[in-house]
């Protein structure tokens, strides 16, 4: 039980899916019984029209039928409900219904009962207004300071101010720059309206202003409220408050004072006559209606804010003085003198529970138990401290070492790639040059062991790959039901991929909701986006990978790329990709050795692995574990920068072309403000080539938009160029170094971090943090090293010296003996020891000289840092013969 939940007083549930809103609430004496008892008037959406008098009830117990003193079905919604002196000659209150397009007037009487049924309550029309405008909401006051009477001024949906005199229409105002209709109200002190318009700003319209922009035409009823000619409005202050508004009240203090509150989004702001604020409030929930009223207090002000969380919060002025819990979300709340009972707080919900309630405590009946006084054993204590020390050390120490019954996987995800292509491709909207492009199909079976419903599938595969279908969804999989799925991929773009393996993700959730994951991978054939061509003898980019084993046939390694079987020609294999590039692999008949060449350097990656890959399953399958691969060339880091320099150039040049479309929409922006402004004056004027300029800026923004499209493909184009060459780079620090699969995997999260390149986050700034990281903790020759703090934020920078600086390091330390680890303390105690025989080069000398002279320096197998250029016609041949 809460402490401070709400006294329910009175309350009731309106109807069966009926739904309310803010203005459907009113409290007032509506039927005139002079005895200061007021009634609640409640409106539906469904043009319900309802009026309770109600009685306290015991505890438990609900209204009584005799609380609903009347319930009208007005056909129309009702917008809004208000009490005031609303027809002429009588002071009497009358209550005004809004509806759409309706405004109604109705006198509530009563009439003695002399049976037990009790009185009698019904409505009479006294009048009514056909609106020839939707209407939105509606206020009333003394405009213009009549005594005596309420004129009541209605806002439509297209910014229309309608004003009536009671039983005549007056007059219409359009709103200037109006866009969607706010909260409207009417200040008596200062004779204004006050609204809030759809650019956020409070705005005060004075009712002399309103009257004197006169229309020219004189024609009274519908007719006039159709026209919208007249002088323009001029606002009398504006304020702007930064959010929507969701309601405005006016409260005055005294006669010489008042005070205008709006309720925003997420504060609500007190404002003086003239618009200054006089305080302002942030709000911790969002609020769904409020009420100030005159504080008790000299010149306070109370104000009940309802939230979205159930809760009525209750400020003095911006003190928070009571909050207190609803069973509901009120719309509406209202303050009302019921049966004697002065500050009945009325809240009403969007589902119509209509309560009436106040302030107070009830009595906690919980009562806590005793507790069992012992004397503590800190020796006990202390014993079972150490025991469940040790057993967190020892989970620490050996996590597979937990029972893992909760982590067995309910589902199994198997993947197969056909060994054939399609014999009917099907390629869709591809954009390579090919004249056909293949395809492969690709089959996942799915087997759960328990029944699961909603899994779903969905596959991943490199880009530009794309497959006929990404995503599949099993409505219900019974136990050991096998399901099997088939897609086919295919190369969409016109560019190669850094991979060919793809990830199929099976998602589900376990009865108890808990959400799982299973993955498998899948290994596309090399044929999929390659073809064979005849060796090239010439190529800018060459290779060399030594194997510790005797050579194997290119034709054996590669069957479905040989077209020829002479024994003169199995040292030589040609590929060509269906994009355009070629790749020519040469196997050494005198040496252990496998050369790849290419024009285009991130070529050489894809049939690189590949050749790595096989020669690992072909010896795997003769049972020979001792096979290795290594590499004694030197790595390749000038070509390398010179993808990294490319994809840069490619990304400031997105931000030029993005900063100048920017521009331009703001000018074409401006430009039509320009236009509309000559276009809606009265006075024709000319439009001094606005026309003209108008049509040239839109030319350059089209402009502009084709730039930006094009530069984003060729910065795909060229993030994928970058992937593939950070792979062959990474391939080639392996097999330099002897590097295990750990440290390679610590260099493949270094370097390649993200799957997709942006603006806002990009390759250079992130592989600069990871790389400086590692040369900061396990790399680092000095402990001042590992107290250099990095920046926490991702720029680009301006140019990519410092990363191409930072990468050679990393070559150079990894050269003289250091090593990859995650672990601090690992990476605290580890020293860069220089390799046995070779001559000891001053570190931070040779790190200068990479610096000043050339950042793209290659590093021979010895570990020396040597600046070099390995060029075509002075590349080593011996031991090929093609």
């Amino acid at each position: 039980m809460s402490l401070f939940k709400a006294r329910d007083w009175w309350s009731t549930v309106l109807g069966e899916q009926e739904e309310f809103d803010q203005g459907c609430l009113c409290v007032a004496d509506v039927d005139n019984s002079g005895n200061g008892q007021d009634k609640i008037v409640v409106g539906s959406y469904t043009g319900y029209l309802r009026i309770f008098s109600p009685h306290p009830v015991k505890a438990g117990d609900g209204a009584h039928a005799e609380d609903l003193l009347l319930e009208v079905h007005l056909r129309d919604p009702v917008l809004q409900v208000e009490v005031g002196k609303f027809v002429s000659g009588t002071e009497l209150l009358h209550l005004a219904v809004l509806h759409a397009r309706k405004l109604c007037v109705y006198s509530v009487s009563g009439t003695l009962g002399n049976v037990e049924h009790g009185n009698q309550y019904q409505i009479k029309l006294m009048y009514e207004h056909n609106l020839q405008r939707i209407a939105c909401n509606m206020t009333y006051g003394s405009f213009g300071g009549v005594k005596g009477r309420d004129l009541i001024c209605i806002q439509s949906m297209d910014g229309m101010l309608m004003l009536f005199e009671q039983e005549s229409y007056a007059f219409g105002r359009f709103l200037p720059g109006f866009l969607l209709p706010g909260p409207l109200t009417y200040s008596s002190r200062t004779d204004s309206f006050i609204t809030v318009s759809s650019c956020r700003h409070v705005e005060s319209y004075k009712y002399q202003v309103l009257a004197f922009a006169t229309d020219a035409d004189k024609r009274q009823d519908s007719e006039q409220q159709k026209l919208g000619s007249g002088k323009r409005l001029v606002v009398d202050w504006t304020l702007n408050i930064g959010e929507q508004a969701l309601d405005i009240c006016i409260v005055s203090f005294n006669q010489s004072s008042s005070s205008v509150f709006v309720l925003g989004e997420r504060n609500f702001f007190c404002l003086k006559d003239n618009g200054q604020i006089r305080f302002m409030k942030k709000l911790d929930c969002s609020p769904s209606c409020f009420l100030p009223y005159c504080s008790v207090s000299e010149g306070s002000i109370n104000t009940l804010v309802g939230n979205h969380n159930n809760m009525l919060h209750i400020y003095q002025d911006v003190t928070l003085k009571w909050a207190t819990q609803l069973p509901h979300v009120p719309v509406a709340v209202k303050v009302g003198s019921l049966q004697d009972l002065k500050g009945v707080i009325v809240t009403l919900s969007d589902q119509g529970h209509l309560q009436c309630s106040y302030l107070g405590t009830d009595p906690s009946l919980f009562q806590a138990p005793k507790v069992d006084s012992r004397e503590v054993n800190y020796e006990e204590l202390d014993v079972e401290m150490k025991d469940l020390q040790k057993i967190i050390r020892d989970v620490n120490k050996a996590p597979g070492s937990l029972p893992l019954t909760e982590a067995e996987d309910h589902l199994s995800v198997v993947a197969t790639v056909c060994p054939n292509l399609d014999n009917v491709s099907q390629a869709t909207s591809y954009e390579v040059g090919a004249e056909a492009v293949p395809s492969v199909t690709v089959k996942v079976m799915i087997q759960s062991r328990i029944a699961l419903q909603k899994t779903k599938l969905s596959v991943y595969v490199e880009p530009p790959l794309a497959s006929t279908c990404d995503h599949f969804i099993f409505d219900a999989l019974e136990p050991e039901m096998m399901k099997t799925v088939s897609f086919s991929v295919f190369l969409k773009g016109n560019y190669l991929p850094s991979e060919l393996e793809g990830t199929a993700v099976a998602s589900y959730s376990m009865s108890t909701g808990i959400p799982r994951v299973v993955q498998c991978t899948f290994r596309l054939p090399l044929k999929l986006i390659c073809l064979a061509h005849q060796p090239s003898k010439m190529a800018s980019h060459k290779l060399t990978i030594d194997t510790n084993k005797p050579p194997i046939s290119l034709v054996m390694l590669f069957p479905g790329f040989a077209n020829q079987v002479d024994d003169d020609q199995v040292n030589v294999l040609g590929f060509r990709f269906i994009t355009g590039s070629r790749v020519t692999v040469l196997a050494s008949k005198t040496s252990q050795r496998y050369r790849i060449q290419s024009e285009q350097f991130e070529d050489l990656w894809l049939i690189t692995k590949e050749l790595t890959l096989r020669l690992q399953d072909h010896f795997d399958k003769q049972s020979i574990k001792d096979f290795t691969c290594s590499f004694s060339g030197c790595v390749p880091l000038q070509e390398y920068f010179d993808l990294i320099d490319q994809h840069f150039e490619l990304r400031l040049n997105g931000e030029k072309v993005e900063e100048l479309l920017s521009e331009r929409a703001i000018q074409f922006r401006a430009i039509e403000r320009r236009l509309l402004t000559r276009f809606k004056d009265k006075t024709p004027a000319p439009l001094q080539h606005l026309d003209t300029l108008l049509d040239g800026t839109y030319k350059q923004v089209i402009a502009l938009a084709d730039a930006a499209e094009e530069n984003h493909g060729n910065l795909r184009r060229s993030f994928s160029r970058l992937q593939s060459a950070t792979h062959l780079v990474i391939t080639l620090l392996g097999l330099w170094q002897k590097l295990s699969a750990d440290q390679i995997a610590i260099l493949q999260a270094a370097f390649l971090p993200l799957q997709q390149d942006s603006q806002d986050l990009g390759w250079e700034e992130t592989v600069d943090a990871a790389v400086a990281h590692l040369l900061k903790t396990c790399l680092s020759k000095s402990p001042k090293e590992q107290a250099l703090n990095l920046s926490s934020q991702l720029t680009i920078p301006k140019d990519t010296s410092r990363l191409k600086k930072h990468i050679t390091l990393l070559c150079d330390r990894l050269a003289k003996g250091g090593r990859l680890c995650l672990s601090t303390d690992a990476a605290a105690q580890q020293t860069i020891v220089m390799p046995g025989g070779c001559a000891t080069i001053p570190e931070q000398d040779a790190e200068e000289r990479v610096t000043e002279q050339d950042p793209g320096g290659v590093f021979p197998a010895s570990g020396h840092l040597a600046i070099q250029t390995l060029k075509p016609e002075s590349a080593p041949t011996a031991g090929f013969q093609e």
